[in-house]
């Protein structure tokens, strides 16, 4: 289970590595090896950032998802369910008589 997020994250990580830097050093050889204008490098550089964000998400969303379905089939409570809980017993506990303490009843 932990290798498939620790594979998303390394996933994630390497399409973030095309930094600005790396993608000019990209451009100038497109333009050099293709005969490319710096306008059509531009272009292509936008389109490989693009796509890079995109497969971030991607990745973002199937790790999200894959360890939301980790956690209910180790049965751990999100927080938010966490928190709805707590008011209720909260709420439950301010309606039970004074004189008897909570739990005792069981």
């Amino acid at each position: 289970m932990f290798e498939i997020l620790e594979k998303a994250a390394m996933t994630a990580l390497g399409a973030a590595a095309i930094t600005q830097k790396k993608g000019e050093e990209l451009v100038k050889e497109m333009k050099t090896r293709y005969k490319m204008s710096e306008e059509e490098g531009r272009v292509f550089l936008d389109r490989i950032q693009e796509l890079a964000r995109a497969g971030r998400e991607r990745t973002t969303e199937a790790a999200e998802t894959e360890v939301k379905r980790a956690l209910d089939r180790l049965g751990v409570v999100s927080r938010e369910d966490f928190d709805k809980l707590e008011r209720r017993v909260r709420v439950l506990e301010a309606l039970a008589p004074q004189d008897e303490e909570p739990g005792t009843e069981c």
